[in-house]
């Protein structure tokens, strides 16, 4: 795919502060657009980084077609940009589509579209360890009508951010027992944005009761752990590792499926199955639990310090966890060139 280039005349890069990176606050100079119309995807193009016009009656507003996913991209020590797993981001951004009743981007397209836009923008990258270029591609409906039915316009984006660590330290978690994040046969797999929209409620409550964050639990007893709002969730439990399975009611993070990969490559067998709260609780009482600790695009690996679940507490340690922190080293590893890369996750630019 040849993409067309328009760059800024005049780049903001000289007034960001590479050591002091919020998280998604700062963009970078240039975005990939590129419009659905007519049945087909039309050409795509690099351009500086601006507002979009939004006609009052688009169907994105009013029915919630929006998806989104989200990556990174790092250097090297050589210089050289590299991209984490970027093929299964498309693969996961198309099954979301297909959920959402939206088109599909062909993979290729949307590969080529981030080397390139992350090839323009490689001076953004920053150069600190724990940072990166975050990434975030989406597409959202664009037809203007009032109605509901699927729309039959698609605008696909993608712009970058240079940010720091999405947690700076451990996170704490309060189990929730009155809103759901998902059911069976709903949208809980999908990355839809009406999904986030809906957990900010019961985060705001987490917060409010000093946590950092909500654990959702299964819809129908709150008896099962689903997923932390921004990430999937490991227990270390007697030597073993356990995580909720994919039901379709949870993300199928991509992170979390490299933690599994890499421990399985160490002949670590990983509980994927229902598990219930009062089986961590217990295990903490006994002197069992030792580890939590959360994985995503933005968090990469977060130890978990404290669990809040009715007038209940788990007190954990971080600095005795292991698992957690050679997990997140050998990630950080493979993304950086410093340990071999098995996989093929990584394409370097």
């Amino acid at each position: 795919m040849d993409i067309p280039v328009s760059r800024v005349h005049s780049s903001r890069l000289e007034q960001v502060d590479f050591k002091n990176l919020p998280f998604g606050k700062i963009c970078s100079d240039h975005m990939f657009v590129m419009e659905y119309r007519d049945g087909s995807w039309g050409q795509g193009e690099i351009k500086p980084l601006t507002s979009f016009q939004t006609h009052p009656a688009n169907l994105a507003l009013h029915y919630g077609q929006s998806i989104f996913e989200g990556m990174k991209a790092f250097k090297q020590p050589d210089g050289t940009p590299v991209l984490f797993r970027v093929e299964t981001h498309a693969i996961r951004m198309n099954r979301s589509a297909e959920r959402m009743c939206m088109p599909t981007i062909p993979v290729d397209i949307f590969i080529e579209a981030i080397r390139a836009l992350v090839d323009v923008d490689r001076d953004w990258i920053p150069p600190q360890t724990g940072s990166a270029l975050y990434i975030r591609p989406f597409m959202y409906a664009t037809e203007e009508f009032i109605g509901v039915r699927p729309s039959n316009q698609y605008r696909f984006v993608i712009f970058t951010c240079p940010v720091g660590p999405y947690y700076s330290r451990p996170v704490s978690l309060r189990a929730e027992d009155t809103y759901v994040r998902a059911t069976p046969g709903g949208v809980g797999e999908a990355k839809t944005a009406g999904n986030y929209a809906a957990s900010l409620y019961p985060a705001k409550i987490a917060q409010q009761k000093g946590y950092d964050q909500v654990m959702w639990m299964d819809p129908f007893e709150f008896k099962y752990i689903h997923e932390v709002g921004t990430m999937n969730i490991f227990f270390v439990i007697d030597n073993k590792i356990f995580t909720p399975e994919l039901d379709g009611c949870i993300l199928n993070g991509i992170t979390r499926d490299s933690v599994i990969t890499l421990l399985k490559e160490e002949g670590v067998s990983v509980v994927e199955a229902p598990l219930s709260i009062k089986k961590v609780y217990k295990a903490y009482k006994k002197g069992k639990l030792q580890e939590a600790f959360g994985t995503g695009t933005a968090a990469v690996i977060s130890p978990v310090d404290r669990i809040g679940w009715g007038n209940k507490e788990i007190l954990l340690n971080p600095e005795n966890f292991s698992w957690a922190k050679s997990l997140k080293a050998r990630i950080n590893g493979i993304r950086s060139g410093e340990l071999k890369d098995k996989y093929g996750w990584i394409t370097r630019l």
